[in-house]
């Protein structure tokens, strides 16, 4: 499913116009980016919580030279469903 496909649902259930329902999505998820740039959570009741992980930073290996590298430490997104989705996919 793509952000087109979700705005065509939006579309349907609100009768707006599709611009509407494009800007609308693009909102909710720049907010949802936006709060885990702050490194807050976003739980979303019913559908699951998105978190901010630290991976600490490792020496790898570059599999085309076989040199060890240094991967620094960084930050990644996380969700985690809730049980209102984990229900609907079973």
């Amino acid at each position: 499913m793509t952000k087109e496909n979700l705005a065509e649902i939006v579309v349907a259930k609100l009768e707006c116009s599709k611009k509407d329902a494009a800007e609308l999505i693009n909102e909710i998820f720049d907010g949802i980016a936006k709060t885990l740039s702050h490194e807050e959570d976003v739980t979303v009741t019913g559908f699951g919580t998105f978190t901010v992980k630290r991976r600490a930073a490792r020496m790898g290996v570059n599999p085309r030279t076989g040199e060890k590298i240094s991967i620094a430490a960084t930050k990644v997104p996380k969700f985690k469903a809730g049980k209102g989705l984990k229900d609907a996919v079973k």
